[in-house]
């Protein structure tokens, strides 16, 4: 069983073992509207929380994406380079953007889990 936290900048991140499949939220997907390009990391690139990873673009903005935890990336999603709008059509499953190898499983316990994130949102509007 894996487990989803989420930044308050509307990152995600799905924990199996020691590795983090990252990617923006449904809701920040939904706020960006059609995605036109994802800046990707490069793998081996190592980073800690809260750093800038990378830049998602819409129609309507350019956003930065940040990494939720320290780690090393492992993978990026390269589907992304053709088909950005993945991100639209399914953020928190096929439009992930990278995967991370996590240094300090202990960051974790700054994101917030799915209720908190939901709570986050319902206090945000």
């Amino acid at each position: 069983m894996s487990d989803i936290y989420y930044t308050n900048e509307h990152e995600y991140i799905i924990v199996d073992g020691n590795v983090g499949t990252v990617g923006i939220s449904d809701y920040a997907q939904q706020q960006l509207g059609e995605v036109v390009f994802v800046d990707l990391p490069e793998v081996g690139t190592e980073f800690n929380a809260s750093d800038e990873v990378g830049v998602i673009e819409s129609v309507k903005v350019a956003s930065e994406l940040y990494s939720p935890v320290s780690g090393k990336i492992v993978e990026v999603n390269e589907a992304l380079n053709e088909n950005p709008d993945i991100v639209n059509d399914d953020s928190e499953g096929n439009g992930w953007i990278f995967k991370i190898e996590l240094t300090a499983d202990s960051e974790l316990e700054d994101l917030k889990s799915e209720t908190e994130y939901e709570e986050f949102l319902e206090d945000a509007e």
